[in-house]
């Protein structure tokens, strides 16, 4: 066992070792494509939110959540129409609320909580998550959320 710990640390440590105090261009422009989706929400603004979004942009729900009964969503319009009206029409003050940011080239990954009050219960959700975004050609070719679909689930039922 300590021998495979050891090889899995061998690997990371050149990895862990390279100047990461200043992002790629590239990385850095991913990351702010992102952000702007954060941001447009945030605002209430759906123009915003979907404005880098690949007219072919591919969006996938948490397994278990109650919102993957459509994935995948294809498309701004069946996003927005098949899931964010949705989420607006049964949800009080829901949020994503972005905590850190994690850019690779065209790969980010953001982590955050879930935040709102569910309406027809009245229960609040402070739900952890991570998302997952691709682009292509500085445009939101996919995204794929992991988040804790059991206290979601839990808000949700009465």
């Amino acid at each position: 066992m300590k021998y495979f710990v050891a090889l899995a640390l061998a690997a990371l440590v050149p990895a862990c070792a390279a100047d990461q105090s200043e992002p790629a261009s590239g990385d850095a422009r991913s990351e702010a494509i992102v952000r702007g989706v954060y941001d447009g929400f945030a605002a209430g603004d759906m123009a915003k939110v979907t404005a880098d979004f690949s007219p072919d942009i591919v969006w996938n729900e948490a397994e278990s959540n109650p919102y993957a009964d459509r994935n995948p969503y294809s498309g701004p319009d069946e996003i927005v129409s098949g899931l964010f009206a949705r989420l607006g029409g049964e949800w009080e003050n829901f949020q994503a609320v972005p905590e850190e940011f994690v850019a690779q080239g065209d790969k980010v990954v953001v982590m955050g909580r879930y935040k709102g009050t569910y309406s027809a219960t009245g229960r609040p959700m402070d739900a952890q998550f991570a998302h997952y975004w691709t682009l292509s050609e500085e445009k939101i070719a996919s995204f794929q959320q992991y988040a804790d679909t059991a206290q979601q689930v839990a808000v949700m039922n009465e």
